[in-house]
């Protein structure tokens, strides 16, 4: 299984999610309580190795702005939370680089069809809440069927193994789910989340 865990702030956290296994790892661009500067977010990338893919998240700005903010810290990949559309897609792969499209369980049906985007990302109806929801709800979508996408929202090392099963999502993505306090990652957490993540997989 596909593991990404987003809001890492510090060294010692990219350390922990790259040793437990993680695939992906996100750095909050935008306003958050998880946010780090662009030179932050390229200081961070020196831990981060080949075969883990490092990704700039981002929420409501104009995507000509996150693909400078992306470049400015040496990142390839983009996360795009907010209102967005096919354009927007398509401007990042002119741009040369790859995107996660994150929507909610409460976005449009046209929203959870294949723009084009290189991972799709759902959410929770209230993303960063970190409360569940019922995963089973897109195991039966048909438009999902066959396509590379990650579950995220309410997600811990104690549930994550189970929701991805009701969901039969490809990966997951963790962030509140792996915190000591909002916006402080847990290590011990962030191992836990991995390893739980990953063992469900192989069941």
């Amino acid at each position: 299984m596909f593991v990404k865990v987003c809001g890492l702030s510090t060294p010692e956290s990219v350390r922990e999610a790259v040793d437990a296994g993680a695939d992906a790892v996100g750095f909050v661009l935008t306003a958050s309580p998880r946010v780090v500067s662009p030179s932050q977010a390229a200081s961070l990338l020196a831990g981060v190795p080949d075969g883990v893919t490092p990704i700039g998240v981002f929420r409501d700005e104009p995507v000509a702005d996150a693909i400078a903010i992306a470049r400015a810290a040496g990142l390839e990949w983009i996360q795009l939370h907010g209102d967005r559309s096919r354009a927007d897609v398509a401007t990042v792969h002119d741009a040369g680089m790859k995107l996660v499209r994150a929507i909610t369980m409460g976005a449009g049906q046209d929203e959870f069809e294949d723009w084009g985007e290189d991972l799709l990302l759902i959410d929770a109806a209230v993303p960063g809440s970190g409360e569940s929801w019922d995963y089973s709800s897109v195991a039966a979508l048909p438009v999902l069927q066959g396509r590379n996408w990650l579950l995220a929202g309410g997600l811990e090392a104690a549930n994550v193994g189970q929701a991805a099963a009701a969901a039969n999502a490809w990966g997951v993505d963790v962030s509140s789910g792996v915190e000591a306090t909002r916006g402080v990652k847990d290590l011990a957490k962030v191992r836990a989340f991995v390893q739980a993540a990953k063992a469900a997989a192989t069941v």
